[in-house]
């Protein structure tokens, strides 16, 4: 076997949502990075998510490393869509004397 030819998939698969994950996983893009961003190592993310394979953890951050650019783009856009999904929810439900709401529904 020629080690060069070897390729092998990038295992992130885009759910119907957008949301990239882990194939396989319900772990998301987003977590492996911030994890790996926040300093974690390749083994402490593959034993904090255990559904995710050591060399799964290492091939997403492979990617990331490589296509800063564009995984950055698509967090970002993460983020927006997170803002403003927060934005609806406190709009509809205000969080306004919620706190009297639960304590009366104890009593």
């Amino acid at each position: 076997m020629n080690l060069t030819d070897a390729v092998e998939r990038v295992p992130i698969h885009t759910d119907p949502d957008g949301v990239a994950r882990v194939a396989g996983t319900r772990v998301t893009l987003d977590t492996i990075v911030s994890s790996f961003d926040a300093g974690a190592t390749a083994e402490e993310i593959a034993q904090q998510y255990s559904s995710v394979p050591l060399p799964d953890v290492y091939a997403v951050i492979t990617y990331y490393l490589r296509h800063k650019t564009e995984v950055s783009a698509y967090l970002h856009t993460r983020q927006e869509q997170a803002a403003t999904v927060r934005e609806e929810v406190e709009r509809r439900f205000s969080a306004s004397g919620i706190r009297e709401r639960l304590l009366a529904r104890q009593r």
